[in-house]
């Protein structure tokens, strides 16, 4: 919706116009979209304007700028993964509600000053893991919820993806740990590592590999292959890459002593049922802009968002225990939410 006088709509500043910031403009402009977009601002004010006059919008001189602007009541923050803090703290300090791109941050660390800044502020802050809102992955989670596929014992998620040599070139930010956080995991890998530990819960223990195999003049990881123990003493294999070339599928296998199912790229293609369980059909959905409806609403009606920050904060502090058990070679536990006031 790009009508700024729609009385009642959210009133949106976008920060960041890089790829998945153009994609957020994209969907706040849709016609599905409840919400108004008023302003961009990027680091580069060229950028910000540039995006600005093709999508009929204003560009703000600079962010301070535009959290400082009374007519913007929500923000979203597209900024590279290790600037997060920053920015985010910011605008929840200046009355924005947010919505951060993934990771929240690049350490818990981060994540936890996040945290605290929404606390003190009593806005709304959600974090982009849209996958959870693909129809077969909602139903993933019905069936573990409601126990169909009994005790659930083992699962494995798989993230085989390509990223060229160039791909890294192409931004000196790229492959950092300052700027990226991490490589396959950290980057690619962790929308899976958030429906992984939605659908099965917490971990108590892991155990990884890591390993730059592939590419060059990066100083993070192209492949990693973790092995977890969950709190409910089912056990997860997790991989991902960044090496593997071709269009692989990224797979989900839940294992239960009552029933199994697979998904490939959000697609079933296995699922059996002790209680002759059928499977439903699926609507193909905008998952974008489907958790952006959900932020909306959140923010609209004083609840919480489906992806609240302590459940991206728990993705981090997996993705955190990863690095440090290949680096170390030993097994580590996630770090543990602290005690909040």
């Amino acid at each position: 919706m790009n009508d700024s006088s729609t009385a009642g709509s959210l009133r949106f500043g976008v920060i960041g116009v890089g790829i998945i910031g153009r994609q957020h403009v994209a969907r706040l402009l849709s016609d599905a979209s409840p919400a108004t977009l008023i302003a961009l601002a990027d680091a580069n004010p060229e950028a910000a304007r540039t995006v600005a006059e093709e999508n009929g919008v204003e560009a703000s001189a600079s962010v301070e700028e535009l959290l400082g602007r009374d007519d913007i009541d929500v923000v979203v923050i597209a900024v590279p993964s290790g600037l997060h803090a920053d920015v985010t703290i910011d605008a929840l300090d200046a009355g924005k509600h947010v919505f951060l791109e993934k990771p929240i941050e690049v350490t818990v660390e981060a994540s936890d000053r996040i945290r605290e800044a929404e606390q003190r502020s009593g806005k709304i802050l959600s974090i982009a893991s849209q996958r959870r809102f693909a129809a077969e992955n909602q139903f993933l989670k019905t069936l573990v919820s409601e126990g169909k596929l009994g005790r659930l014992t083992s699962a494995t998620v798989e993230v085989p993806l390509w990223r060229s040599q160039e791909y890294y070139d192409s931004g000196a930010w790229r492959g950092t740990w300052k700027l990226d956080g991490g490589g396959a995991l950290m980057n690619q890998g962790v929308h899976l590592v958030d429906l992984a530990l939605w659908l099965l819960g917490d971990v108590e223990e892991l155990f990884a590999f890591t390993g730059l195999l592939a590419h060059e003049r990066i100083e993070v990881e192209d492949t990693v292959t973790a092995t977890a123990r969950l709190r409910s003493g089912a056990q997860l294999t997790f991989q991902a890459t960044t090496a593997a070339y071709g269009k692989l599928p990224i797979r989900v296998s839940l294992m239960g002593d009552a029933g199994s199912i697979v998904t490939e790229s959000e697609r079933v293609i296995h699922f059996h049922s002790r209680d002759g369980l059928e499977l439903p059909e699926f609507e193909a959905v905008d998952i974008m802009l489907e958790q952006h409806l959900d932020f909306v609403d959140a923010v609209q009606n004083e609840h919480a968002p489906l992806v609240t920050s302590a459940d991206a904060r728990a993705a981090v502090a997996f993705i955190e225990a990863v690095y440090e058990s290949g680096r170390t070679g030993k097994p580590v536990r996630p770090a543990e939410l602290p005690v909040r006031a």
